[in-house]
């Protein structure tokens, strides 16, 4: 028989309060593309993380080639051939992309770093993988789906045989996608084995040969991927069929304007940019990567203090300077980097959720905390959160820490959502859950900006879908007129 390249054999791993994985035994073959697919908190990034290094099981045994491993670091891990590519992503920000690309094994000549040879790596890593990053640049000048490139050249240029990838197109678009399937498709000529993380079903389709679901941080079953289909997939990760979703506020007339963007300008993010939002609608923003869509997003929410231009809520013009102003005209912002702008990682999910609107549960200084559970439970229960009211944000799964930053503006009352990826990292059942939640927010005469790389949901939920390109915007389309195409094409200017 053949030995597998992986084994995992009764993997389990507790944390405070929680079993994230319980007695987790499956192979992965050698070469092999091997999805591993499961709701929020399956245990999927903790089985990844266990095996890149990050955590050691508390139970159970992995091996590689038939060899028992037990890695006490990523560094131990990157020795042995495996990396990893983080869903959250941990880079020095204060460093330039080739600094980064290079930690760990800095070129050096006489002593010092040699900077030529730096820049020479950085470059070559980044070619291979098609991403277009100067290595010069800060890591806090780039967008999330820029550094999300960098971390995937990181670990594919260490040369590893096993890859993990853990939900490494959540922030991509569909062009800096497609570059990633194509590098998958190298890697697996190579003979190099990987396993795929992803929420996305046309992905692990056309990627993976095998699927493995975890539920509840159990093993339900491995099977061929040509044996499945997206049904009985999605039913395997929650237990349940999910069933077609038409929005309710599409069949809706809408409301009064609520929001109205005259000439909203940032030097070198975006120009000339005009839009509206009316009470009861979901106008939907898309764009490719670096169009600009985000840096509107922070723009209205008062976070650029270099942008200009008019804004209006309810017909009245506004200053928006600073988030704090934007609350106060009833703003929410769920921002496209959860874990650096949207969260405390430090702080518990109820303290987190009341962030905004604490003032609200006060009594003569003091937090009113019975109050504020209610309020709390309430908005956990509205987006499907079941994470208990103490957890602390870092110990959440990636989509777990999206629905705290949702109940957030749930908690504080927003009726003006900007919702820059508010699924991304989400599985298949909680996706369909705030994608229910949104249509709900615009049905009882809320306003909702959606920005969002996935052009599906956009097609499901906007009533209307505005192109931006370059920094400029580049056309309409309402919801009858929009197909995935003609978005495609006004996205790249195409005629």
């Amino acid at each position: 028989m053949t030995v597998p390249r992986v084994r995992f054999t009764g993997i389990t791993k507790r944390f405070v309060g929680i079993v994230a994985l319980r007695d987790v035994s499956f192979d992965v073959t050698a070469g092999a593309c091997h999805a591993i697919c499961g709701e929020n908190g399956a245990g999927k990034s903790t089985l990844g993380r266990i095996l890149a290094g990050v955590h050691t099981a508390d139970d159970g045994t992995v091996e590689i080639d038939g060899a028992p491993v037990r890695f006490a670091s990523p560094r131990d891990a990157l020795a042995a051939g495996v990396a990893m590519v983080h869903q959250e992503l941990a880079f020095c920000d204060n460093l330039t992309v080739g600094d980064n690309l290079c930690l760990g094994h800095l070129p050096r000549r006489f002593g010092l770093v040699d900077e030529h040879a730096l820049r020479e790596r950085a470059h070559a890593l980044l070619a291979a993988t098609g991403a277009p990053i100067d290595p010069s640049r800060l890591m806090s000048s780039l967008s999330v789906a820029e550094q999300q490139l960098v971390q995937i050249a990181a670990a594919v240029g260490a040369g590893a045989r096993i890859i993990i990838f853990d939900e490494p197109t959540s922030s991509l678009g569909d062009a800096e996608a497609k570059r990633l399937y194509a590098l998958i498709g190298t890697l697996r000529a190579r003979g190099v084995t990987q396993i795929f993380v992803s929420h996305r079903m046309p992905e692990i389709f056309a990627l993976c040969d095998t699927v493995t679901v975890l539920r509840d941080g159990q093993h339900v079953a491995t099977q061929s991927a040509s044996g499945l289909n997206e049904a009985a997939l999605v039913r395997q990760m929650i237990g349940r069929d999910l069933g077609e979703y038409f929005p309710v506020h599409a069949g809706m007339p809408r409301g009064p304007e609520r929001l109205r963007v005259e000439h909203l300008s940032s030097p070198g993010k975006f120009a000339d940019v005009s839009f509206s939002v009316h009470a009861g609608e979901v106008v939907g923003l898309a764009g490719l990567v670096g169009a600009g869509r985000s840096e509107v997003a922070r723009a209205l929410f008062g976070l650029d203090r270099a942008a200009a231009g008019s804004v209006f809520v309810n017909g009245e013009r506004v200053n928006i300077n600073t988030p704090r102003a934007a609350m106060r005209h009833g703003f929410g912002l769920v921002p496209e980097d959860r874990k650096r702008q949207g969260l405390v990682l430090g702080m518990r999910a109820r303290e987190n959720s009341t962030l905004p609107s604490l003032a609200r549960f006060a009594r003569a200084g003091w937090v009113n905390r019975g109050a504020e559970t209610s309020a709390v439970t309430k908005s956990f229960a509205r987006v499907g959160l079941r994470a208990g009211h103490e957890s602390l944000a870092t110990s959440l799964s990636g989509g777990n820490q999206q629905k705290v930053v949702l109940a957030k503006w749930l908690t504080a009352d927003s009726d003006l959502l900007i919702l820059d990826e508010p699924t991304r990292g989400v599985d298949v059942g909680a996706k369909a859950e705030l994608h229910a939640w949104i249509d709900q927010r615009a049905a009882q005469g809320g306003a909702v900006l959606l920005i969002s790389s996935e052009l599906p949901e956009l097609l499901t939920l906007a009533s209307r879908i505005l192109v931006l390109r370059d920094g400029r915007i580049c056309g309409e389309m309402t919801r009858e007129q929009a197909t995935q195409d003609g978005l495609l094409r006004l996205m790249a200017g195409i005629s």
